[in-house]
């Protein structure tokens, strides 16, 4: 039986996320940073997921700009550390993606700030890495990355 077997992912509010978002991104940092600017916006697009009732994955989409064009901004995705590397991000990418697709009003352009040790996990699901490393104060090293999906 594969772990993720019992996971389900599903739009969910803001405030069901913040706990995962504040463990994985901004521990050791007070918990309003896992708060991000548009959280609250009613464009906003938040995902978990779920094992049971504990929040085991999640991501958060905003209504954005890339290079002028509207686009979705990607941001603080999350896995539990137990559960890294076993399909859970891609699992969730996936819903993302075939919700966006499955909305003809939806803009078909992502873009992320990625954590560098992350940019390989989205290279292969087929973002592509679009600046220079730079650094994200208390976040680390990261790349800008997009994707545009197919319709």
């Amino acid at each position: 039986m594969n772990e993720l077997d019992d996971i389900a992912i599903r739009r969910s509010t803001v405030d069901e996320i913040i706990d995962l978002r504040h463990t994985i991104l901004r521990a050791g940092l007070p918990r309003e940073t896992a708060i991000f600017p548009g959280d609250d916006a009613p464009t906003s697009r938040h995902y978990a997921a779920l094992s049971g009732h504990q929040v085991v994955g999640c991501a958060t989409l905003h209504l954005n700009q890339w290079l002028g064009e509207p686009a979705w901004q990607l941001r603080g995705m999350a896995t539990a550390s137990d559960l890294r590397a076993k399909g859970l991000g891609s699992a969730i990418l996936t819903v993302i993606e075939r919700e966006i697709l499955n909305d003809p009003q939806a803009t078909r352009l992502l873009w992320c700030n990625a954590r560098v040790p992350a940019a390989g996990f989205y290279t292969k699901l087929g973002w592509t890495i679009a600046s220079d490393q730079f650094e994200v104060p208390t976040a680390g090293p990261h790349y800008k990355m997009w994707k545009r999906l197919a319709v």
